[in-house]
C-alpha cells in the first residue's frame, strides 16, 4: 500500500513539475516522508528529478536563458556544500519540521505578492539558497518561486531555465550525499519501482503545458504547500 501510494505521489508532482518547471520536490519530498526515512526520501526524490530533467531536456534548449542559468549555477555550486551539513547531522523530526516550516514560508511570501527587483548579484544569491536547499532537503524551487514570482520573463523561459539549473544542482547534491553521507541498495531499488510512475507524469504534464488555467492550477498548488507545511511541522511535535 505504502509503494502505491508512493507512485501515485511521483505521478501526481512529475505532471505539475513538466508542466510548469516547479513542484515535483515541493510536492514528492513532503509526501515521500510518510513512506520513507528523511534521508531515503530525498535521495529518490532527487534521482527521480533527475530523471525528469533529462527526459525534458530536448524542449528546454531552445528557451534558455543562458546569462541567468549561468549566474544560478554558480550560486547553486557556492550553495550546495552548506546544505550538505544540514542533510548529514539535523535530525530526522528536524528535517520534517524544517521542510513543513519552509513550505509555509514560501506560500506567505507568494501569497502576500512580495515582489524582488533582479539584478546579477540576487541572480546568484538566490542560486545559492537553491543549491543550499538541494542538498540539504532535496527541494530547490522554493527561492526561485519566491524570487521569480511576478518578473517579466516568459513561463517558457522560466521553466526551461530552472530546469535545466535542477538537472546540474540536483547532480552536484546527489553526488554530494553519497560522497559524505551514504546510500543504500533500498533507496535505488524504490527510485527504479518509481520510475514509470514518473515518466507517465512527465508524458501528462508536457500535454496539459499548453492547456492549463495558470491561476486556478497555481490556487490548487497553494492550499496544498499550506496543507502538507501546516502536517509536517505540527505532526513532528503535536500527536496528530
Amino acid at each position: 500500500m505504502e509503494l502505491i501510494a508512493a507512485n501515485v505521489i511521483v505521478l501526481l508532482a512529475a505532471s505539475i513539475h513538466a508542466c510548469t518547471g516547479f513542484g515535483f520536490s515541493l510536492l514528492a519530498t513532503p509526501f515521500l516522508l510518510l513512506v520513507f526515512a528523511p534521508s531515503d526520501a530525498i535521495q529518490i526524490n532527487i534521482a527521480l528529478s533527475i530523471v525528469i530533467s533529462v527526459l525534458l531536456m530536448p524542449k528546454l534548449v531552445a528557451d534558455l536563458d543562458r546569462a541567468l542559468l549561468g549566474r544560478l549555477i554558480l550560486g547553486s555550486l557556492l550553495g550546495a556544500p552548506v546544505g550538505i551539513l544540514v542533510y548529514l547531522f539535523a535530525d530526522p523530526d528536524q528535517l520534517r519540521v524544517a521542510i513543513g516550516l519552509l513550505l509555509l514560508v514560501l506560500t506567505f511570501f507568494i501569497l502576500r505578492k512580495f515582489r524582488f527587483a533582479r539584478s546579477a548579484r540576487k541572480d546568484v544569491l538566490t542560486g545559492g539558497f537553491s543549491g543550499a536547499l538541494t542538498s540539504g532537503l532535496g527541494m530547490p524551487g522554493p527561492p526561485l518561486m519566491v524570487y521569480f514570482a511576478g518578473t517579466s520573463i516568459r513561463q517558457s523561459v522560466l521553466r526551461s531555465t530552472t530546469l535545466v539549473c535542477f538537472l546540474i544542482t540536483y547532480s552536484l547534491s546527489l553526488a554530494l550525499q553519497i560522497g559524505f553521507g551514504s546510500s543504500s541498495w533500498e533507496v535505488l531499488r524504490a527510485a527504479l519501482y518509481l520510475l514509470p510512475a514518473t515518466v507517465a507524469g512527465v508524458v501528462i504534464g508536457q500535454r496539459l503545458f499548453a492547456r492549463i488555467d495558470a491561476a486556478q492550477f497555481m490556487k490548487l498548488l497553494y492550499g496544498l504547500l499550506i496543507l502538507t507545511g501546516a502536517y509536517l511541522t505540527l505532526g513532528s511535535v503535536l500527536p496528530i
